[in-house]
């Protein structure tokens, strides 16, 4: 069963939608034109978007895949691609059990003095909300750190 992933259209909005309300995710900022929709044989199965802060942070967000194609390699396909088409630093945020999944991308915990300011508020909100829930909100990040290139002179004798 071949997946393609492709650029979100007008009339993926409402999967896209739907698909996150589903997954309990975040349901603000969903802009259809940041999204990457994954599809098997022509079936909508999966989406993320790249989501701009206003402070220049770069967010993966909005991850979800449909139930019955969980654990298919889709939501991974998706997180490469987001990662592929923009090079450079990213941030996220998760429940705190995800983060061992995004490490393999990469990914790090970071604290709050390392997160940008748009992921500041969020993240002190969700750690007074976790107190009474049980829920642990993680931000990470994915630094893109160029390696030096071996040096190309050479040494006279």
């Amino acid at each position: 069963m071949p997946l393609t992933l492709r650029p979100a259209t007008p009339a993926d909005e409402k999967k896209i939608k739907d698909l996150i309300h589903q997954a309990r995710l975040n349901p603000m900022s969903l802009d259809w034109e940041r999204f990457i929709v994954a599809e098997e044989e022509g079936q909508f199965v999966g989406c993320a978007q790249l989501k701009p802060h206003q402070d220049g942070a770069r967010e993966l967000a909005s991850l979800a895949v449909i139930p019955e194609k969980k654990r298919a390699g889709i939501g991974s396909m998706l997180v490469n691609a987001i990662i592929e088409q923009n090079p450079g630093e990213l941030y996220l945020m998760c429940e705190g059990g995800l983060t061992t999944y995004y490490q393999r991308f990469g990914f790090e915990e970071i604290g709050l003095e390392a997160m940008p300011r748009s992921f500041k508020v969020p993240y002190r909100a969700a750690r007074l909300f976790s107190k009474v829930v049980g829920f642990r909100l993680a931000i990470m990040r994915r630094r893109v750190t160029t390696q030096p290139r071996p040096s190309t002179t050479q040494r006279a004798s």
